[in-house]
Parts: structure tokens; C-alpha cells; sequence
């Protein structure tokens, strides 16, 4: 194998350089690994000496539940994947050829990386985002207008297309795309609703590293109409439920061929061609999939299963609904003699200043102490008061600097070991 690292400053702050870089190795046959700003030393140290050849790319995948995992997805499943997205497109009266990739992440995110590659393999014109536009509406319609004879498509997750609708330019803006799908984390009902009462053109759609992004996506039109979870299967894609653990399970073209770590290389797990993600799922009453949390985050408290994803879509609905100014919650298990497991919540605040989504937040100036943060437990354990036993927090901290990763997931073990550092009572 020969990895080729995009490690300089230069190449990663410019992502069309980067997708120069990118055109002329996977031309070359190689397999390039990608990691983020600061993950250079972590990606090299798992890289494998032996693996399947290029062309492919190694991206970072993982942070929600476990650790940092990096996948490597070879191009043939990747252009299989944006096949089955353009198939997807023309059912619903698009030619991709036609249409403006809108593309705010870095390439070293699957997420970043798909659009380049769709636009590479279905024609259209690629347009690429810079991240803090997402967070400066105002900015962001000077910087991208959006022509009425081009549609435009655009992947967001909640957190960002949350940030766009608090301000009306950010609206306007997202009225001009033709299909923004959603996807990385749950949407919030109250977010669904209000994308519906705005008739923006949802997509809910639900895909991984593993999978070279989306296997599933909800047509627009169904969205508008009510229907709820992240549509059904996309045309390169076959979906099922394990009927014994509830796990939801792909077989794709576009599958991953395997994962690095520490220096040796393993194929993707695979059961007859099924690879079973870790996440747990459902049928809706339209066919759709529709995703209940992690497998591996599921708790038992009190002889009762909880899903804490599950619990914190109530609590945060329940908390806008009382116009408490919550910004973040996250919630976690620690051990308990008697229930098994018991939730904990971590809180943080809005703030009135500018707030950047990432986990590099940090606690805002002049706020050192998380007054704000504090301020909001008393009305928030009132809310929960209302949900059954197993699913009240038995105990509620402040934590300034909570946020999500770029890409809006919980890396829950980052915030374990930060829960680990604050004993009982603080």
C-alpha cells in the first residue's frame, strides 16, 4: 500500500487543492489516507502496511460511542454509492448533471468527500462551502447565491441546519436549495415541524463511514407530507433488521473493504455480505427506516431499556417548548447499586455571543464558572419529572464547554472521561 497523507495546513485549509491532490493519486492508483488537522501522527500509526490497493481512501470514522476508527473505502464503492444517489435523483425528476453540489465539510469527512466525488462522477457543478459560513447566515447568501436554473443540493445535520434557521437569511438561503438532506444525528421533531411549517425540502437520510455515506434517503415530497424516519433503501443499497438484536444491517457495493488499526489492516465484518452497524432500527408504518439510537448505548436502569438519544430528543423538545435558553444536553449512564444503570445529564446554555459548532467550543469569555449552565437545572429537573423513573437523570452538572463533534454526533467517550473526573456532588 502507499498512503499518500494530506498533512500540510496549506492543502487542508484549501479544500480545492486538496481535491487536486486527491484527482491525481486516486489517477495513480493509490490509496490516500485523509485525516483531520491534528490527526496526522494518530492515522499514521494505524495505517497498515498490507492492505487492499488503490484506488481508495482511508478516512476517520467513529467518535460516537467508541474510539477512532479509520475505514478504508475503495473508489469502486464509492462511485457505486453516488450511482445509486443519481438513480435516487432521477426518481425524483433531477438530472445530477444539471444540479450545484453544495459541499460545507472537508474532504476528510465522508460527508465532505461524497459530494466531490458525486459531482466528479455525475456531472454538475461543485461548490464548496467554507464551515463558518454555516454558522453567518447573512454571509453565507452573499457569498453562495443561489440560481433559480441550477438546483442546488445540499447535506446538512441538525446542529447546522438548526444555527441557519434562528436567523432569517439563513431561511431565505435554504429556501433556494432543491433537496437538503439531513442526516449524522436524529432530527428533532420540533425541527422536522418547523422545516414542514417552512416547506423546505427535507430529505432525512441515515448512512456511515462504512457505507461511503448514504444508503437510505426520504423523498422531499414524503417529508412535506408528515412522514417520519429516513426513508427506505437507495438503489445500491439492500437494509434489514436483525430480528435478534434490533441491529440495522447494509449489504452495498459500497461497503468499506476494511478498517486500519494499530498497524494491521481488517476486512469489514461481514455475514453473507451484511454488515451489521451497531445502530438499532425500526420499520415505520410507511416502509421507512427509522432508528431508535446505538446498540452500544443502550442502558438498563431499573429492569427498564433506555435509550439516552431517545430521552434527550424529549427533554431538549420539552425545554424549547418552555423557552428555557438550553443549548446543549447530552446525556450518560454511570453505574448504580440498585438500578443497574442511572442517566446523568450534562448541560450548557445558550449564550448571547457567536457559538461555533465543534467540540473546540470551549467555555466562553467571562463565563469561567457556567453560571448559565447552572441556572438552567432546577427548571430542567422539573421537565424531567415528567418522564418515566428509569429515564430521569439522577443527577445534572454543568459543563460549559459541552458541544458536538463538526458533524454534530456525541463522541460520549470523550464526555465519559470527563464525567469520570467529577465525582459525586460536584
Amino acid at each position: 500500500m502507499r498512503p499518500l497523507a494530506l498533512l500540510a495546513e496549506a492543502v487542508a485549509a484549501d479544500p480545492a487543492v486538496a481535491a487536486a491532490l486527491l484527482e491525481q493519486a486516486l489517477g495513480d492508483g493509490t490509496v490516500i489516507a485523509l485525516p483531520a488537522p491534528g490527526e496526522e501522527a494518530a492515522l499514521a500509526a494505524a495505517l497498515a502496511s498490507e492492505a487492499p490497493p488503490g484506488p481508495a481512501v482511508v478516512v476517520g470514522s467513529g467518535g460516537s460511542a467508541g474510539g477512532r476508527r479509520w475505514v478504508q473505502l475503495g473508489v469502486a464503492g464509492l462511485e457505486a454509492a453516488a450511482d445509486g444517489l443519481g438513480q435516487w435523483l432521477l426518481e425524483q425528476g433531477l438530472d445530477p448533471a444539471t444540479c450545484q453540489w453544495l459541499d460545507p465539510l472537508p474532504l476528510h469527512h465522508v460527508s465532505g468527500l461524497m459530494p466531490w466525488l458525486r459531482a466528479r462522477r455525475l456531472g454538475g457543478r461543485l461548490r464548496w462551502l467554507a464551515p463558518a459560513l454555516l454558522r453567518d447566515p447573512a454571509a453565507l447568501a452573499d457569498a453562495c447565491p443561489l440560481p433559480a436554473d441550477q438546483p442546488a443540493l445540499l447535506s446538512l445535520v441538525p446542529t447546522q441546519l438548526r444555527r441557519l434557521l434562528e436567523h432569517r437569511a439563513g431561511e431565505d438561503w435554504l429556501r433556494g436549495c432543491r433537496v437538503i438532506w439531513v442526516g449524522g444525528a436524529a432530527l428533532p421533531q420540533d425541527l422536522a415541524e418547523c422545516c414542514r411549517r417552512l416547506e423546505l425540502p427535507l430529505s432525512p437520510c441515515y448512512g456511515s463511514s462504512e457505507t461511503s455515506a448514504m444508503v437510505t434517503a426520504l423523498a422531499p415530497e414524503r417529508f412535506l407530507a408528515g412522514e417520519s424516519g429516513c426513508g427506505a433503501a437507495l438503489p445500491h443499497a439492500q437494509l434489514r433488521i436483525d430480528p435478534a438484536s434490533g441491529a440495522v444491517q447494509v449489504r452495498a457495493a459500497s461497503l468499506a473493504l476494511g478498517e486500519h488499526a494499530g498497524g494491521r489492516f481488517q476486512p469489514l465484518p461481514l455475514d453473507e455480505g451484511w454488515w451489521s452497524s451497531g445502530d438499532l432500527g425500526r420499520w415505520g408504518e410507511a416502509g421507512g427506516l427509522e432508528l431508535l439510537g446505538r446498540g452500544d448505548g443502550a442502558i438498563n436502569s431499573g429492569g427498564e431499556t433506555v435509550f439516552p438519544e431517545q430521552v434527550e430528543l424529549r427533554l431538549t423538545a420539552a425545554a424549547r417548548d418552555a423557552g428555557l435558553p438550553l443549548r446543549h444536553l447530552l446525556l450518560l449512564a454511570e453505574p448504580d447499586p440498585l438500578w443497574g444503570e442511572r442517566l446523568v445529564a450534562l448541560v450548557r446554555a445558550e449564550r448571547s455571543g457567536p457559538l461555533d459548532v465543534g467540540a473546540s467550543d470551549g467555555v466562553p469569555d467571562g463565563d469561567p464558572l457556567g453560571a448559565p449552565d447552572a441556572a438552567l437545572i432546577p427548571p430542567l429537573m422539573a421537565l424531567a419529572a415528567a418522564l418515566p423513573p428509569s429515564q430521569r437523570p439522577r443527577r445534572w452538572l454543568a459543563c460549559p464547554e459541552l458541544a458536538p463533534s463538526l458533524l454534530g454526533k456525541w463522541q460520549r467517550q470523550r464526555w465519559r472521561e470527563w464525567l469520570q473526573q467529577r465525582p459525586e456532588g460536584l
